[in-house]
């Protein structure tokens, strides 16, 4: 399918082939009819694309800080691949479309395929062919609204908000500044809910245009006068600043026109220097719209399908666009007369030279409306891309040599195939696979199809989809790796083990013991004797080259060590995925297993006991201000201090250990100290920040290629997860736990 993306690095614009992507629960697959172009929020992205660096960095000056800072933690080398990687990602444009269902994906109820809907959502209702848009983010279409006007609700869905701050009446004076697209919506809106509408623009064009659909419009030097005439000598009840500019005279005039106590609503992206004098003199409210209404900003509420009870929040984002909808079937407001272009999408490029100014002769050329429209198809497609070949030819599982033995054959190659297309993947871990001599990348899968298209292009894969089965059921694959979100990995880990492939599992390796379990259980030996496939996790840090020099610094102990691992993790909203505990696990599980691990591997065993403490979260924190204390078979004590309550500009990780009259203390994998009989030595690493995931995969491929046992013994795996279980146990319990 044909999707409109943006690369950050070199400014163009792209119409890219990219595979259909797959709907996930709570998701329906839509095949677009259309889509708006929105000439406030997707010209900003794309104007700043189009910046040289120096000139994003001037845009930007927040980021500048935050890559310094990274710099300074990390090394230059590392910060700037980071950055560059960042850059390389096209960015998916549009938020605003409509379309027909073509699929409903699992746990999907009041939806169905065939049905007209309107989308909405950055990420989501996106410009392609079809895309994937969770239920709280669509609205049924009447028969009454075409395609063309149903690309507007979400726009609609953003001034509707916006009026309805403003907590406005039947018969109040509205003033509406700014006569843009989302001007005239709110005009429309508010004239349809009983307002007198007072609109002013800077544009003689879009001044008439504005009295053409019902409101008295002016231009900018009459505004004030003709704002007294307008609310009789009283001032405005209310004020829309829908305009798109970095001044800040929209919040002025807005303040020279309202009467006393009257709310000032921004509902677009002006300049917030509130003049305090008339602000203070009238007693106004100013009051920031934030999009399309409440749900907005909330993944359970947006991702989730989470809903709001109508009895505490009546108008939610997704009650908005119903609510928009609703006024286009009755002819209320009616957005035709605001369609000024189309364009079909492989043409999309040309609609963003349009409305940034940049279409050649026609530079400057008045627009307002700009949609893409998408070729209709007598019948549905079928969403998924199938593999070259015949359809029931899959081989379910790769012949294992040696019979009766536990070797394994060694692979002539590690035919690589991957699941999950994000920034881990792309910034992290391929970036490492490709150097590796040994692995052929096969196939890359991602939901969207999108990302694992980029992903294919950067990196060279043979083919890119967006199921995983097409990669686990591939004959050429003998090997995958899952680099999902945390609630896959232990599915899709059963998966591939069953269809006989290795398998490289990103952490954590489950979320709970059930899991684990199963997954125990698909390594045990065949009935004949052959080993199971193999699998190794992602525990990078014990692969890299200082923690290698830490260890053999240590060497043979005639001692128990002691060892604190620090971990300044950083604050993440309670609103993130990987707090939740179905799909992220939460962050002990879900990171705290690494630092678990490297404690693992410098003792040699898991540990056998583990008691937690937890700091008060105060509401803000979720069991990730902690301290882990471990005790390991040998008597050695290892504690984790992992907190998301410092300051960023810290340095993550520290590890101290000391044993049998050593010292050494390991500075975020970048600096070593060590200490012996009065000899300090140190090791440094001036550029680059090292965590092993280049070693780790060189490992694991050597093992397939070679024959070798898992680079990381089954009994470590499995333990360090388990300890990772039993930790968020005791914190839960206030008790000690035995693992």
């Amino acid at each position: 399918m044909r999707q409109v993306f943006q690369n950050l690095r070199n400014g163009e614009t792209a119409v890219l082939d990219v595979p259909t992507p797959s709907p996930q629960p709570g998701e329906v697959l839509v095949r677009t009819a259309a889509s708006l172009v929105s000439a406030g929020t997707e010209r900003m992205v794309v104007e700043f694309a189009g910046k040289s660096l120096l000139g994003k960095a001037r845009a930007r000056p927040d980021l500048v800080r935050q890559v310094l800072d990274k710099a300074r933690r990390e090394g230059v080398l590392t910060t700037l691949e980071a950055a560059f990687n960042r850059l390389e990602q096209p960015m998916p444009l549009g938020y605003s479309s409509a379309g027909t269902i073509i699929e409903v994906g699992p746990g999907v109820h009041n939806f169905q395929a065939g049905q007209r809907v309107a989308c909405a959502g950055g990420g989501f209702a996106v410009h392609a062919e079809y895309a994937c848009v969770p239920v709280n983010l669509l609205v049924p279409l009447p028969e009454g609204v075409d395609f063309d006007a149903a690309a507007f609700t979400t726009l609609g869905a953003i001034a509707l908000h916006g009026f309805r701050l403003a907590e406005v009446q039947l018969g109040e004076r509205v003033a509406v500044v700014g006569l843009g697209l989302l001007g005239l919506l709110a005009a429309g809106i508010a004239r349809a809910a009983g307002c007198q509408v007072l609109g002013v623009d800077i544009d003689p064009r879009r001044v008439e245009l504005g009295r053409q659909m019902g409101a008295a419009a002016v231009e900018r030097p009459q505004a004030i006068e003709a704002a007294l005439s307008f609310s009789r000598g009283r001032g405005c009840d209310a004020v829309l600043i829908c305009a798109d500019t970095p001044s800040t005279d929209p919040v002025e005039l807005a303040g020279a026109v309202a009467r006393d106590r009257a709310r000032v609503v921004a509902v677009g992206a002006v300049g917030l220097t509130i003049p305090r004098k008339v602000y203070y003199e009238k007693e106004l409210t100013f009051l920031n719209s934030r999009s399309y209404g409440p749900g907005r900003y909330d993944p359970a509420y947006e991702e989730g399908g989470h809903d709001y009870p109508a009895g505490y929040v009546r108008w939610t984002e997704g009650r908005n666009l119903e609510a928009v909808v609703d006024l286009l079937a009755e002819r209320r407001i009616d957005v035709h007369p605001l369609i000024s272009h189309r364009f079909p999408i492989h043409q999309a490029p040309q609609a963003y030279e349009l409305i940034t100014g940049k279409a050649g002769g026609k530079a400057g050329e008045p627009f307002l409306g700009v949609l893409l429209t998408y070729p209709q198809p007598e019948e549905t497609l079928t969403p998924a891309l199938s593999l070259q070949g015949e359809e029931e030819t899959l081989t379910p599982a790769l012949s294992l040599q040696g019979e009766g033995e536990r070797e394994r054959a060694p692979l002539p190659e590690v035919a690589l195939g991957v699941l999950g297309a994000g920034n881990f993947a792309t910034a992290v871990l391929l970036p490492a696979v490709r150097l590796d001599p040994q692995t052929r990348l096969v196939g890359i899968v991602s939901a969207s199809g999108a990302s694992a298209e980029q992903a294919k292009s950067r990196f060279g894969f043979s083919y890119a989809a967006s199921q995983a089965d097409q990669v686990i059921q591939d004959p050429q694959v003998n090997t995958v790796a899952i680099l999902t979100r945390h609630h896959l990995h232990a599915s899709q880990v059963l998966t591939a083990l069953a269809a006989g492939k290795n398998v490289f599992c990103e952490k954590p390796l489950a979320l709970n013991a059930a899991e684990l379990e199963q997954i125990e259980q698909a390594l045990q030996p065949g009935e004949n004797g052959s080993p199971a496939p193999m699998l190794v996790v992602g525990f990078n840090r014990r692969f890299a080259p200082l923690a290698r020099r830490l260890a053999e610094f240590l060497g043979p102990r005639p001692e128990p060590l002691a060892a604190h691992y620090r971990v300044n993790a950083g604050f993440i909203p309670l609103t993130h995925w990987v707090h939740d505990p179905g799909q992220g696990g939460g962050r002990i599980i879900g990171e705290g297993c690494h630092f678990i691990d490297f404690l693992t591997f410098l003792v040699g065993a898991p540990p056998r006991e583990v008691s937690a403490q937890v700091l008060p979260s105060g509401g803000r924190y979720r069991e990730d201000n902690v301290v882990l204390s471990f005790t390991f078979p040998d008597g050695s004590l290892g504690t984790v201090t992992y907190l998301a309550n410092g300051d960023k500009s810290f340095p993550k990780e520290r590890v101290e250990v000391f044993c049998a009259g050593r010292a050494a203390a390991l500075d975020d994998f970048r600096l070593l100290e060590t200490a012996f009989n009065g000899k300090r030595q140190v090791y440094r690493s001036y550029l680059r920040q090292d965590k092993g995931h280049r070693a780790e995969w060189r490992a694991f491929s050597a093992a397939l290629t070679t024959g070798c046992p898992p680079p990381i013994p089954y009994s470590q795996l499995l333990g360090v997860t388990r300890a990772s279980f039993a930790a968020v146990a005791s914190l839960r319990s206030g008790r000690k736990v035995a693992i």
